[in-house]
């Protein structure tokens, strides 16, 4: 293997994305990031390659990351790589990357990629962003971004023309956004959350054609420190916002009775065939859980229906919902944000309206 230098800008070529597998299924999360690893390709004029570790895998399953973008497949078979250990996870992509030497490398934010990618940047002596809500690497392109993302003047801002990637996160609890760059080092890495990047359709064409590289990787059991004995799940009920057809939201605006306002919003959110969502306020205030917030802190959803129920509207949380096919936006504040973005809004007391609501849908649906 050649010397891997990481300020050797110029020898990386190719955008990766990690493919995580659980129990040999591969996770959605690879989906989102080969689709958007595909825009960042297309713009380079590069390769998009996925990157799969496990032991005895499907290889329909990995053929199919063709059909998300992908133009080439590793497939890293051992043993020793069946179920997820930091030690090995990152020795077997750190051997790949310094041998391969893409110019960025894509992990999903979960929480085996937010062990590993770390590990792997600290390895390979480069830089990470993590939890990443935007990616792009054209000039162009990022300043559309900044233009309905911010208040930054664009047209009288100058921007170095360049092809680093540019890494979009929120910063200080999700009240500023910042765009980092690592232009000395490489590979770029980026951790990204799920349910942010949209999923493409899938191309019977991509799979069909993808080539896939199965690899043996130089692992031993003395390169793992830990074994696994054992794994156990924890059952534990969390509402899937980012898989939901419909999603109904609370904010503030249920504070002058929090259980009425809850009991209202999981009501409509039953009636609807949805499930419910709250903003950063609400589950700051302990009255939902965190896995129910949406926004730049919380989950992007992408629902076809959303209901926003007495939500301003901040910037924060309308990053995590404005994709909706639908937004319908119920607050008693005329000037509130939520109706710049709303395709129907009620001015109301959403304790009055909501249950109005609720009757007139059951009386359709009747």
């Amino acid at each position: 293997m050649a010397e891997f230098n990481a300020m050797d800008t110029a020898a990386f070529k190719g955008v990766w994305v990690f493919c995580e597998q659980r129990e040999g299924q591969i996770q959605t999360i690879s989906y989102q990031l080969l689709s958007e690893g595909r825009k960042l390709a297309n713009d380079l004029g590069v390769e998009l390659c996925g990157v799969v570790m496990g032991s005895e895998l499907n290889e329909d399953y990995i053929k199919a990351l063709g059909g998300y973008g992908a133009d080439r497949v590793y497939y890293l078979d051992s043993p020793l790589l069946k179920d997820y250990t930091t030690d090995g996870y990152a020795k077997a992509l750190c051997d790949l990357i310094m041998e391969k030497k893409p110019e960025i490398m894509l992990i999903g934010a979960t929480n085996l990629g937010r062990d590993l990618g770390p590990r792997c940047a600290a390895r390979l002596h480069t830089g990470l962003t993590a939890d990443c809500t935007h990616l792009d690497v054209d000039v162009e392109k990022y300043k559309n971004f900044l233009r309905t993302t911010s208040n930054i003047d664009v047209d009288n801002t100058k921007f170095e023309e360049n092809t680093n990637l540019k890494m979009t996160r929120p910063a200080f609890g999700g009240h500023l956004m910042a765009t980092i760059i690592c232009p000395r080092f490489r590979p770029q890495m980026s951790t990204v959350r799920p349910g942010v990047m949209q999923t493409q359709a899938f191309d019977e064409a991509g799979a069909a054609k993808v080539v896939v590289e199965k690899i043996a990787p130089a692992l031993t059991a003395d390169d793992i420190h830990v074994e696994i004995l054992d794994i156990k799940k924890s059952a534990k009920k969390m509402v899937d916002l980012i898989g939901a057809d419909v999603v109904v939201s609370v904010g503030r605006g249920i504070s002058s009775d929090v259980d009425k306002g809850i009991a209202l919003a999981e009501e409509l959110a039953g009636v609807l065939g949805g499930v419910v969502g709250a903003s950063r306020a609400v589950t700051d205030e302990g009255w939902l859980s965190s896995d129910h917030q949406v926004g730049q802190t919380g989950k992007t959803v992408h629902p076809r229906i959303y209901v926003a129920l007495g939500i301003s509207g901040a910037i924060q949380h309308v990053a995590g919902m404005q994709d909706s096919d639908t937004i319908i936006a119920i607050n008693k504040n005329e000037s509130a944000p939520i109706f710049d973005v709303a395709t129907y809004g009620i001015v109301g007391d959403l304790f009055k309206v909501v249950p109005e609501l609720i009757k007139e849908i059951r009386a359709a649906k009747a």
